[in-house]
């Protein structure tokens, strides 16, 4: 059994509330430089805040470069290589259309003519990333940048990565809905991250064990109203035709290695849809996913059948 397990839950920011267990001599210090490490990107990639690199990166849409960190440079290359994979479906200039449907205070579809309008300033193509003197700007005046799709897992496997760096071999991070995870717990078993379900109050849809895993889950059910015909309107926006993705898909939980992956992908696979997500997942040997169709129907791909279980009375399709 390992010693010194430090287990808390706090607020430290990325919008969300982060919890977290930690085993190890050194697990205390750990866990306050992982923190620490958590704030500091923060401040480079959120932009909501306003000194942030991603704020001055939108502030300076359409008008010039902006010279930006190693982190900031990662995350912006691989969205953009995402974005590729995803022939459009993943986009993180949506900025301008989440400003627009402003899940946090309206409860009204935008007016048509705006998203149009919004839909013009969206397009990862006009993100010019120069890798000679590490700098990043965006084309048109009035685009920008959002992170909320690939941010949190990023912050999570630097979070595991301070923890490596003290010796810990055992942690848990949730980071909203975040899942990283570290080695095996204290007792040598796997970790057990449950997956929710997407239309039963607190109920899970399974769980699935994993060690040293990212589990994140991208869901219709957190954030969304009823619009005045009855049709939910989640926050997971389609970049190509500026409403709420209607793939056919109301859950996706992606596991991986590295919990950036999971992050964006379970989020370019939410929007796509079953077929062309599988085809996502065939780009990054060793992601697996549990998918969730609108018939509540649940399908888990191959490399889960031994790790996944299923709650009962919950059936489950293999693909």
């Amino acid at each position: 059994m390992l010693q010194f397990a430090v287990t808390e839950a706090s607020s430290v920011g990325m919008n969300t509330d982060i919890t977290y267990r930690v085993f190890g001599q050194k697990a205390e210090l750990a866990v306050a430089d992982a923190k620490a490490e958590l704030s500091r990107l923060e401040n480079k990639l959120s932009r909501f805040i306003p000194d942030s690199e991603i704020s001055k990166i939108n502030m300076f849409a359409g008008k010039g470069r902006v010279k930006i960190s190693y982190e900031t440079y990662e995350v912006l290359s691989f969205a953009l290589l995402l974005s590729e994979i995803s022939q459009d479906l993943f986009d993180i200039t949506l900025g301008p259309l989440i400003d627009l449907w402003d899940y946090k205070h309206s409860f009204h579809v935008p007016e048509e003519a705006k998203i149009q309008s919004a839909l013009f300033k969206v397009n990862f193509r006009d993100l010019l990333l120069n890798s000679q003197d590490n700098t990043a700007s965006l084309r048109k005046a009035g685009q920008s940048i959002d992170l909320g799709g690939i941010g949190k897992g990023y912050a999570s496997d630097r979070f595991i990565e301070i923890l490596q760096e003290h010796g810990v071999s055992s942690a848990f991070i949730n980071i909203g809905g975040n899942v990283s995870t570290l080695g095996k717990k204290s007792d040598g078993s796997p970790w057990s991250v449950g997956i929710r379900h997407p239309r039963r109050d607190n109920c899970l849809l399974g769980a699935v064990k994993v060690i040293s895993k990212a589990v994140v889950t991208s869901g219709d059910y957190e954030r969304y109203f009823i619009d005045s015909t009855g049709t939910r309107r989640h926050h997971i926006l389609n970049p190509v035709t500026g409403y709420p993705a209607e793939s056919g898909l109301i859950s996706v939980t992606v596991v991986n290695d590295n919990a950036m992956i999971a992050d964006a992908l379970s989020t370019a696979i939410f929007v796509a849809g079953i077929d062309k997500g599988i085809e996502y997942l065939e780009h990054f040997p060793g992601a697996e996913a549990v998918l969730v169709d609108n018939r509540q129907q649940v399908f888990i791909t191959q490399g889960l059948k031994e790790c996944y279980q299923t709650a009962e009375g919950i059936e489950v399709n293999i693909i």
